[in-house]
C-alpha cells in the first residue's frame, strides 16, 4: 500500500510544478526557471502484461534551453528493484517522448537518501553501456527553514524541506515556523500545504504536533483536516459554548503535545492546564509546548 509521505513526498511537485526549480538549486544542479510544466501521464506500462508507474511526471519548459521531462520518485526505504525499474522508466520515457530526462528521488532519511544516490550502471566491467545519476532530495541536502520570513519567501520549498526532515529532532520547530509563515495567506494557498504537510509527516509524533499547531486558533485554516481535528478535539467543548470549548479543546491539545514530546505532566501541572479557562493564555502556552525543551518552559513567561 502506499503510504501518505510517499504521496506528499512527489505529490507536492504536481502542486507546485515550479518547485523543482528552486529544488535544483539546493542540489547544486543548473536548471533555468521553467516557463510552463504539464503534468503527464504516469503509467509506462508495455502492452505486455508488466505493469510500471513512475510517481509523478512533468514536462518543463524553459525559456532557453527547451523541454526536458522531470519524473520524481518518492522512495521511503531501500528497495533493490529501483536499480532496475529506474533505468527501465528513463530510457523508456526517453524513447516515447524523445526528450532529456531528469530523475528525482526524494526521500525522508540519510540510509535510503544515500543508498538512492549511488548511480546505477548496465554493462560490462570494461564497457559501461547505460549510466543513471538520480538527484536525489533528503534530510542530507534540503534546509532545515526554521525563520518564518525566509519560509514565507517560498512556502512550497518550504513545505517539502518540512516532509524531508520529519524525523528530524528539531521538526517542532520547522513545523511552527510554516504554520506562522501560513497565517494571514489566503485559504487558497494555505489549505493545500496544510494537507499535503499532514500526509508528508505520516503517522509519526510529528504530524500530531502539526495537528495541533493547525488547530489552535479557530481562524487559522478551514481545510477538511482542521475541520476534522475541531471535531475530534472540541466536540464536547462545542456543546458548552465556543469559549469554554476552545478553551477545552487547547487544553486537550496541549496536553496530547507534551506527551507525544515525552515531556512529564505532573498532577499539577495537568490541573494548571485543565483549570484555566483563558483560550488566549492556552494559545500561548500550545505555542511554546511545540518547541519547549521542558515543561517549565512552556509556563516560564507568565
Amino acid at each position: 500500500m502506499v503510504s501518505s509521505p510517499h504521496e506528499a513526498m512527489h505529490r507536492i511537485f504536481q502542486e507546485y510544478p515550479g518547485l523543482f526549480s528552486r529544488v535544483s538549486e539546493v542540489l547544486g544542479v543548473d536548471i533555468p526557471p521553467p516557463t510552463s510544466a504539464t503534468a503527464l501521464p504516469t503509467d509506462l506500462t508495455e502492452a505486455r502484461p508488466v505493469e510500471r508507474r513512475v510517481d509523478t511526471l512533468l514536462r518543463i519548459d524553459t525559456e532557453h534551453d527547451g523541454p526536458f521531462l522531470l519524473a520524481i520518485e518518492a522512495q521511503g526505504k531501500k528497495d533493490p528493484r529501483k536499480t532496475v525499474s529506474w533505468p527501465y522508466y528513463v530510457s523508456y520515457l526517453h524513447n516515447r517522448y524523445g526528450l532529456p530526462i531528469l530523475l528525482l528521488v526524494v526521500c525522508q532519511d540519510h540510509a535510503t537518501a544515500e543508498w538512492a544516490a549511488r548511480p546505477i550502471s548496465i554493462g560490462v566491467r570494461q564497457w559501461q553501456t547505460l549510466a543513471l545519476n538520480p538527484l536525489v532530495a533528503g534530510p542530507h541536502n534540503m534546509p532545515v527553514i526554521t525563520d518564518v520570513a525566509e519560509a514565507r519567501k517560498d512556502l512550497a520549498l518550504a513545505t517539502l524541506a518540512a516532509i524531508t526532515h520529519a524525523d528530524n529532532p528539531d521538526v517542532g520547530a520547522i513545523l511552527k515556523t510554516l504554520s506562522a509563515a501560513l497565517r494571514d495567506t489566503p485559504e487558497a494557498i494555505a489549505d493545500p500545504i496544510v494537507e499535503l504537510t499532514a500526509q508528508g509527516l505520516g503517522n509519526r509524533p510529528a504530524a500530531q504536533q502539526w495537528r495541533n499547531l493547525v488547530a489552535v486558533d479557530l481562524s487559522f485554516y478551514k481545510s477538511f483536516m482542521s475541520e476534522e481535528i475541531r471535531d475530534e478535539g472540541r466536540a464536547e467543548g462545542r456543546a458548552e459554548g465556543r469559549a469554554e470549548g476552545r478553551a477545552r479543546g487547547r487544553a486537550e491539545g496541549l496536553l496530547l503535545i507534551l506527551a507525544v514530546r515525552g515531556l512529564a505532566i505532573t498532577d499539577e501541572i495537568r490541573e494548571k492546564i485543565t483549570g484555566c479557562d483563558d483560550p488566549q493564555l492556552l494559545h500561548e502556552w500550545l505555542n511554546r509546548a511545540a518547541t519547549a525543551a521542558t515543561v517549565e518552559e512552556v509556563f516560564a513567561e507568565e
